[in-house]
């Protein structure tokens, strides 16, 4: 028997080490947009983090090493990690250890410039950390975004909602100077146009109804005009922000599917509070996708949308290889 125990709004963490059997090196740490109880395949990740402390970090790299030479591993490692906040202190839980390469590898050495892949094999020959010259965590020099890149749009009526099941085909990546541009470009990337203008429709789940208000004026500031339903709605208008009452599917006409068929939506916020392709929340987020109108359905990636759409409106893309990114 297996036995769980779910963490709620927790941050997940992935990292990457190389361990010759007598030192370990970091190699990256990735910090997950999306909460913990997404897989990490489909979570969208940042290298370096962008919300963690330096404590917490510190308190990562210590578990790493403890783990990798307790293990004996001799090549590469992967941790998952989860920090959550309890009671204004941050905790820190091991999810699952895996002394072998992970997925994250060719998004690591993309990111910092270092052939992970390659030491690792010349770690597991026989080679030293020492002889190798590696001792200290590469410092990537910009930010770097990995996103995931879904087929929805081939499997009509399919409900998009993210957990633990990967439901993800593939992998882009963005790069800048800044983490909400690279959020920006990885969006991009993926196909995900995020919007200049329009109207927004907003619907959280009964545990993200404090953060509606916050969410709300930041879309709000950005220029465009909010969708909601009663609930959502009702939150909305106790904060002083102007939103256009819409009708669930159940009530009748016009709800958001009448929205959607006549492209007056142009960006969805939507944490379900139930999942299912037969469920409001669910066809709505179908609809969605056969509109082509983008829908994020966790409250983090909602707010990563928004510092990228400010930052779009802020300043120009500019485009520059790795390669030559690197041999500057």
């Amino acid at each position: 028997m297996l036995i769980d125990r779910f963490l709620e709004d927790a941050t997940e963490v992935d990292v990457d080490a190389l361990s010759d059997g007598n030192r370990c090196v970091v190699m990256g740490i990735m910090e997950h947009i999306e909460e913990a109880g997404v897989h990490s395949g489909d979570s969208a990740c940042s290298i370096p983090t962008f919300t963690l402390s330096e404590r917490t970090l510190g308190e990562i790299r210590l578990a790493t090493h403890q783990l990798a030479k307790r293990l004996s591993v001799v090549g590469l490692m992967n941790i998952q990690f989860a920090v959550k906040d309890e009671d204004g202190t941050p905790t820190l839980y091991i999810l699952e250890v895996n002394p072998r390469a992970s997925r994250t590898v060719p998004f690591v050495a993309k990111a910092t410039g270092v052939a992970v892949a390659k030491l690792a094999t010349k770690v597991m020959t026989g080679m030293t950390l020492d002889e190798l010259g590696i001792y200290d965590e590469p410092v990537p020099k910009q930010v770097s975004v990995k996103e995931s890149v879904f087929p929805f749009r081939k499997f009509a009526g399919v409900d998009i909602v993210l957990g633990p099941e990967m439901r993800s085909t593939g992998e882009v990546m963005g790069v800048s100077d800044s983490f909400a541009l690279a959020f920006a470009k990885s969006q991009i990337a993926a196909g995900t146009v995020l919007p200049e203008s329009g109207n927004v429709f907003i619907s959280l789940s009964s545990r993200h109804k404090e953060e509606v208000a916050v969410l709300a004026k930041q879309i709000r500031d950005l220029g465009f005009d909010i969708l909601a339903t009663a609930g959502t709605a009702a939150r909305i208008e106790e904060a002083g922000i102007p939103v256009t009452r819409i009708k669930k599917i159940a009530e009748g006409n016009p709800n958001l599917l009448d929205y959607l068929k006549n492209g007056e939506v142009q960006l969805i916020l939507n944490t379900p509070s139930g999942k299912g392709a037969r469920t409001d929340e669910g066809k709505i987020r179908a609809a969605a996708v056969q509109a082509g109108v983008p829908c994020i359905t966790t409250l983090s990636a909602a707010e990563a949308a928004c510092m990228a759409m400010a930052a779009l409106r802020a300043g120009e893309l500019d485009v520059q290889s790795l390669q030559k990114r690197y041999a500057e």
